[in-house]
């Protein structure tokens, strides 16, 4: 079997479309379409159901899936070994990070890596910290910079870099600035604006408040923190973001019962080998670590 064919499997199986395959591949669509069938006359057996634009695998395609995205990833391994044989950080990795951290933690760091290691393609990718770890867990990333997860996981290597102290925000006409020695239970009579149900940021404040026997009302709930602060600042509700968010449109309300933090750092599948433009990356970003 071509490596190609299986990476141009693996792609429409992923994108579960022959025409977003073929623009991520950088192919025409006939031409993914010939890979498949070469890939499938190979096997002997049909990988892929067409039912008008939608595209479902079949029971043999779901068995190779799997199997395609190891054979692949033990090639690029092999070609990364090869290639650090000869000394300094080269080739390629991919490396996800949430939007938060790549705004304020990651650019110093990704600016001394392209510039110490020119040679080496960094793909870099910005999506929710609890996707990026389940990508990792699969295989489908090297390397991921985000919020860690509470939960210990088997295949996931976690390591803290920073301590991401959250705290209560709200704007500076909000009710609550107007009440003095305020409390927890003042606060959640008021709407909030928080993070989405299930993501770490929301879990860590959802600990912080488990003791306060009070029901949280929430006008709006979203992944991305800067969007959180836009609502808070217009007046939507309070929120609880990372110290670090608070500006001059924001007021800090500081009641003294409340603590909370998050923790920023590396995830890495635990079974995975790294290569040296990885471990390059590694290193730099140990030296920021709090």
């Amino acid at each position: 079997m071509e490596t190609a064919n299986l990476r141009t499997f693996i792609k429409v199986a992923e994108t579960g479309s022959f025409s977003l395959a073929a623009s991520q591949l950088f192919l025409t669509q006939p031409a993914i379409s010939k890979r498949i069938k070469q890939l499938e006359n190979q096997l002997d057996s049909k990988l892929l159901d067409r039912h008008g634009k939608q595209i479902q695998l079949t029971q043999t395609g779901l068995a190779l899936l799997p199997r395609a995205r190891q054979i692949v990833q033990d090639i690029d391994n092999t070609k990364q070994q090869i290639s650090d044989l000869e000394g300094n950080p080269m080739g390629s990795f991919s490396m996800a990070t949430s939007h938060h951290i790549g705004l304020h933690h990651l650019p110093p760091i990704l600016r001394a890596f392209t510039t110490l290691y020119p040679k080496v393609n960094l793909d870099l990718n910005f999506m929710d910290s609890e996707q990026a770890c389940k990508l990792i867990e699969t295989n489908e990333l090297d390397l991921a910079v985000v919020t860690l997860p509470f939960d210990n996981s088997d295949k996931l290597a976690i390591m803290p870099v920073w301590n991401d102290q959250l705290i209560i925000i709200c704007a500076a006409d909000h009710p609550m600035v107007n009440i003095d020695a305020p409390t927890l239970i003042d606060l959640l009579r008021y709407p909030a604006v928080l993070p989405s149900h299930g993501t770490f940021t929301r879990e860590a404040i959802e600990r912080a408040l488990q003791d306060v026997r009070a029901e949280l009302i929430i006008n709006l709930e979203t992944n991305y923190l800067e969007t959180i602060k836009m609502m808070v600042s217009v007046g939507l509700g309070w929120s609880i973001l990372p110290q670090s968010m608070l500006d001059d449109g924001l007021y800090h309300l500081k009641i003294p019962t409340f603590k909370s933090s998050r923790k920023l750092g590396i995830v890495l599948n635990k079974n995975r080998s790294q290569s040296k433009a990885v471990t390059a990356m590694l290193e730099l970003i140990e030296e920021v670590k709090d």
